[in-house]
């Protein structure tokens, strides 16, 4: 639906700008007068919806400083000057330095109405295609910031350019931390629905009556408006869709139905089902999941990302050192092969932390990357990966490898291993006895 244009009319005289607003309000314009630049400046500001008619002789700010305050706020505002016999002259000035037209008195009011008209056409299509930039950039600004240049991300660009411009909805899987909600943004900011509503709630964060209410209402006197109404015509992101209950996935369904096709508002799903033997298939009813699941995105897991990791690492370090007023940490060959083969079992927001805990104590001159990475392995539950296999194998195999590693560079020195690891005597006999790893071997 296109945008209403309003007509402003600036003139100290008011039968003039009431008689201009009258005649432009019976061909169908939306008006608001103003009997002076100052009291329009109070109102009209950049992207101001509409076009300005105004008289050159006013007291107080005349029509030429007013026009010039105008192009300083917004230059594509259209403003057609009313002018006198005498002041012809001005207003071809105005016109030189971006005015669009002038009126002279008496002036003809069907051209006065041909004007407005070609006027709020030019701001209409200035608008959208300020807007339409906007939302571009905005596109562009979420894209950069799936970082990396694997095979994998590749692959994920070229899934979300391909899917936002459908209008089918999309379900997003991948492991926790890998970044679902900055793809679901993705999706919206590239596509069509770009600059419309993006609304996001998540479905474990409520309990089943207040979710319900929050999506479809009722809404109480005061309240804001159900979440399917907010979102009309924009984009619905439902984070942890796996928590809908029963009665919640049927009222989604008729929702999603009642929308007919090509559906109104657009829904995202976001899945974070991957406990052992879980899937999302087995949380939702089958009618609404192959609704949902009509495209689907698998996010890749960090380990799948080869150099990325370094990438990705190395731009967080930065980003933090310049944060706290610091260098960034040097990363060894050493540290960057465990960075490489490290499991990551919470992805991307992992290695956000560890940079961040890299960088603080760099600042402090005490720890090492290896130390963090050995106390991100600990405590880690029963998640299966996307690839099926259990994580804790991963994360076994990868702390396996760190002990190995770390006892042949201090040839089998136990302190020095326990310092770099910043684990206690009795914690390393553990899991070194555990691995089958004896400290003869390193000697």
């Amino acid at each position: 639906m296109a945008r209403m244009m309003k007509v402003a009319i600036v003139d100290d005289e008011e039968d003039m700008r009431q008689s201009v607003s009258q005649w432009l309000a019976l061909s169908g314009f939306d008006t608001e007068t103003f009997a002076s630049a100052e009291e329009a400046l109070k109102v009209i500001g950049p992207d101001w919806p509409g076009v300005v008619i105004s008289d050159i002789r006013m007291p107080g700010m005349d029509g030429m400083a007013f026009f010039k305050r105008l192009m300083g706020l917004d230059s594509a505002l259209p403003v057609i000057m009313i002018t006198g016999h005498g002041d012809v002259p001005m207003a071809v000035e105005a016109m030189r330095i971006g005015a669009m037209d002038f009126m002279e008195k008496p002036f003809n009011p069907d051209r006065m109405t041909e004007l407005a008209k070609r006027a709020t056409q030019m701001r209409r299509m200035a608008l959208d295609n300020r807007a339409l930039r906007r939302d571009l950039a905005e596109g562009a600004q979420v894209m950069g910031k799936l970082i990396g240049t694997s095979a994998p991300m590749e692959r994920l660009r070229e899934d979300i350019l391909d899917l936002s411009q459908v209008d089918g909805h999309v379900l997003v899987d991948g492991e926790t931390g890998t970044g679902k909600s900055l793809v679901a943004l993705a999706l919206h900011a590239t596509g069509p629905r770009a600059g419309k509503k993006f609304v996001v709630v998540s479905c474990a964060a409520y309990s089943e009556d207040a979710l319900a209410a929050k999506l479809f209402g009722p809404v109480e006197e005061g309240g804001t408006i159900p979440l399917v109404e907010e979102a009309r015509g924009g984009t619905l992101v439902l984070e942890d869709v796996e928590g809908l209950s029963q009665s919640l996935q049927a009222r989604l369904l008729t929702f999603i139905n009642e929308q007919g096709s090509p559906a109104e508002t657009r829904i995202i799903a976001i899945c974070n089902a991957h406990g052992e033997g879980r899937t999302l298939e087995d949380a939702l009813r089958p009618d609404l999941y192959f609704r949902l699941a009509a495209h689907k995105i698998t996010l890749p897991p960090l380990r799948a990302r080869g150099e990325d990791i370094l990438t990705l690492f190395t731009r967080m370090a930065e980003q933090f050192a310049e944060e706290y007023g610091c260098e960034a940490p040097e990363v060894s060959a050493q540290e960057a092969a465990q960075l490489l083969q490290a499991p990551w079992p919470g992805n991307v927001r992992q290695l956000i932390n560890v940079a961040e805990r890299a960088v603080l104590q760099s600042r402090r001159g005490s720890g090492s990357i290896t130390s963090l990475l050995m106390a991100d392995t600990e405590d880690t539950g029963p998640a299966m990966t996307t690839e099926g296999k259990p994580l804790k194998e991963y994360v076994e195999n990868f702390e396996k490898m760190l002990i190995d590693n770390t006892m042949r560079r201090h040839k089998g020195a136990i302190s020095a291993v326990m310092e770099e690891l910043c684990l206690p005597r009795r914690t390393l006999n553990e899991k070194m006895a555990k691995y089958g790893l004896s400290r003869g071997d390193y000697l």
